[in-house]
């Protein structure tokens, strides 16, 4: 079937102007796109200017802002690193009975503190006493027959010797008293194994240390065998700490232990107080793949008894002292897209923005290890209108870090760790303020 020629037409004319309907949309959406890029364009610039004649009028040079300050210290700051490990007992030792028999008397109390050598209990001798005495008595009847037997071969060698008797009895006689002398030996030991049975009746605490809960009433028969025990005594003075560490600080860890002995400190439940001074006595010889940590052992005295086994606790490892090192309060260090950077107030009481370099840091006082001198004076209170070059009144109150950069409480103390203060964000109580920013970005 052929089409005829004005259908062709119609249908291509109309194909023709559904292209140039097209066409006409796309050029419409590309020109509508093209405005708002330019509107938006305009209104970031709008914006940018009202922000700056905003900061421009907050940072007024005729108007000084009220500031607190601090001079920076020179001292000396011990790092530490920090861990969190459990109580443990030195020594721990369940008491058994080490023979069958009927409990009557019990010469504790529970929670008492015994001392090595007590007698903690005692069990029926009448048995045991018995088989001791029949060791002696047997041991007294073979050292008669021995005497006799002894008698008897002076005897004999006498008739030997004048050709009365026999050389052959006489050496028959010398055997029988050398097997009496070995069967008497033999009773001795009887005896001293009778004796060793009946001592251990009397159940004696192998350690000191304090009594728990008594698991075996007076009355009651016990035996070698059974698991439970009389009692477990536990050494709390000293006792032991295990707390881990992250595999990444277990060279530093070990560099220092090999310089000498290494000091460490026990927190209470405030995770505030030390509560303990002790030494580090091991580390362990692997690392744990499961967390990634390794595991140290210390050992405290625990004169007052604050440290109980089972407890958890923060422990701090003190791995060297930094010497004369500058110190300033953890505020007056700000951040900003160049760095780490402090206030200084120079000349005329205004302030320039310096970067800083900082080695160690807490929630309350930060090393610095280069962009400031003793001499210089750093703002730590007051930033919510300060810039580079804004004028300022100091404050009465002055702020004085501490002696000391330790940690004191895990998620609250700001574990910031030697190295770490020019990669982590600002810990201390005051925030850099945006309009500070740029100020520190044109910094050096």
């Amino acid at each position: 079937m052929l089409f005829k020629p004005e259908l062709n037409e119609t249908a291509k004319a109309a194909g023709e102007g559904v292209t140039r309907v097209a066409g006409r949309a796309r050029r419409r959406t590309v020109s509508i796109l093209v405005t708002l890029i330019i509107l938006g364009s305009l209104g970031y610039i709008g914006w940018r200017a009202m922000q700056q004649k905003q900061a421009a009028e907050r940072v007024r040079p005729d108007l000084s802002v009220p500031v607190l300050a601090a001079k920076p210290r020179i001292m000396d700051v011990p790092v530490y690193l920090d861990g969190v490990g459990s109580v443990k007992a030195l020594n721990n030792v369940t008491v058994r009975a080490q023979v069958d028999g009927k409990l009557i008397k019990v010469n504790f109390k529970e929670g008492q503190d015994v001392k090595a050598g007590d007698v903690l209990g005692e069990i029926d001798p009448v048995l045991y006493k018995a088989l001791y005495d029949q060791a002696v008595a047997k041991k007294a009847q073979d050292e008669a027959t021995l005497a006799n037997a002894r008698l008897d071969l002076i005897r004999y060698q006498q008739l030997a010797a004048s050709n009365a008797g026999s050389k052959q009895q006489a050496d028959t006689q010398k055997s029988v008293v050398a097997q009496q002398e070995a069967l008497v030996n033999s009773d001795q030991a009887a005896i001293d194994n009778a004796a060793a049975t009946l001592s251990y009746t009397k159940i004696i605490a192998p350690l000191s240390g304090r009594a728990g809960l008594r698991q075996v009433d007076q009355g009651n028969i016990i035996h070698a065998s059974d698991t439970t025990g009389l009692v477990i005594i536990t050494q709390l003075q000293p006792i032991a700490v295990q707390f881990s560490l992250p595999q990444q600080q277990i060279v530093r860890a070990n560099a220092a232990a090999a310089k000498g002995t290494l000091a460490v400190d026990v927190f209470g439940n405030d995770g505030v107080t030390v509560i303990d001074n002790g030494t580090l006595t091991g580390i362990d010889n692997q690392v744990d793949i499961t967390t990634g940590t390794v595991k140290l052992k210390a050992e405290f005295p625990n004169a007052t008894f604050q440290l109980w086994p089972g407890q958890f606790v923060n422990v701090r490892l003190k791995v060297e002292t930094l010497s004369k090192a500058l110190v300033v309060p953890t505020s007056a260090v700000q951040r900003g897209p160049a760095g780490t950077f402090s206030y200084v107030i120079g000349e005329g009481e205004v302030v320039k923005a310096v970067p800083v370099t900082v080695t160690q840091q807490t929630e309350t006082d930060a090393v610095i290890a280069k962009g400031l001198s003793p001499t210089d004076r750093v703002v730590t209170t007051g930033f919510a209108n300060l810039a580079e070059g804004s004028k300022v009144t100091i404050g009465s109150n002055s702020e004085e870090p501490t002696a000391d950069l330790a940690p004191r409480k895990r998620g609250q103390r700001g574990e910031r760790r030697s190295g770490e203060g020019d990669q982590k964000g600002q810990t201390g109580p005051a925030k850099a303020p945006s309009s500070a920013a740029p100020g520190a970005a044109k910094q050096p």
